[in-house]
């Protein structure tokens, strides 16, 4: 038994290439010295196995994303082509449509704002003219006080008919707004505007350029100097840049005149 051990210890010792070596151990199994080949190979099955699910499911990707135009026949495409340039042209020609209404509407606005704004500068002229609304600018303020003699009635109708000469836009007498039918009368030794009595000293307010109004009072040979020469009174213009006129008059009714359609 002993001779037997030792030959066969003698022949596993003799290495016989890329085989690999067993020995028996102390219980009598054998060992493998070539497990790590094994792992070696078995790597690279799952390797390439894993390479080949790769490019397998990358193609599939590929032939899935490929475009559904390239699928359709010439005449499809041709159709499909007409179709969108239809749609474009459609499309173009409602942005056209719209923008012309657009630029109705804005036309429309701005003519509807610009004749409010002519209405309402109409209306403010208007009522400035006919005496409803209150003024106020440029002007002059002239007082006359009573002198030796009493001042007649064309006098003084005088002076605020030089002055309307003179470019005045807005005058009142005392607290009485002077219109187009304005009249000075005389009742009792008393200057009347409108009917209504007029106090001392007079107090006439006028809008208008203040220079050209002063003139027309001050002028050498005008009433201002027959005020001061036939009647004693002392008569003085100031210049203003503030001259506020808040006698108003009622609106008007007429019996005959009427507006014209």
């Amino acid at each position: 038994m002993e001779a037997r051990a030792k030959a066969e210890e003698r022949n596993d010792d003799l290495a016989t290439g890329s085989f690999p070596q067993v020995r028996r151990n102390g219980s009598g199994k054998r060992s493998v010295n070539g497990s790590g080949l094994k792992a070696k190979l078995l790597s690279s099955t799952l390797v390439v196995l894993m390479c080949a699910l790769l490019g397998f499911g990358y193609m599939t990707q590929i032939n899935n994303t490929q475009s559904t135009y390239e699928t359709l026949s010439e005449d499809e495409l041709v159709r499909l082509i007409n179709e969108t340039s239809n749609q474009a042209q459609l499309l173009e020609q409602r942005k056209n449509e719209l923008s012309s209404q657009l630029s109705s509407l804005k036309a429309a606005a701005d003519q509807r704002e610009q004749a409010e704004k002519i209405a309402k500068q109409n209306e403010e002229t208007s009522g400035i003219i006919s005496g409803r609304l209150p003024a106020q600018g440029q002007g002059v303020v002239i007082t006359i006080t009573k002198g030796s003699k009493d001042i007649d009635a064309a006098t003084l109708f005088t002076l605020i008919e030089e002055l309307r000469n003179a470019g005045a836009e807005v005058i009142s007498v005392g607290d009485v707004r002077v219109i187009t039918s304005t009249s000075i009368t005389s009742r009792d030794e008393q200057l009347l505007c409108d009917g209504v009595v007029l106090d001392t000293p007079y107090v006439i307010r006028a809008i208008g350029n203040p220079g050209d109004l002063q003139n027309a009072v001050n002028i050498a040979g005008g009433v201002g100097s027959r005020l001061k020469v036939m009647y004693g009174s002392r008569v003085t213009v100031v210049q203003s840049d503030d001259v506020v006129i808040n006698a108003v008059r009622g609106t008007t009714t007429y019996d005959y005149a009427k507006n014209v359609e």
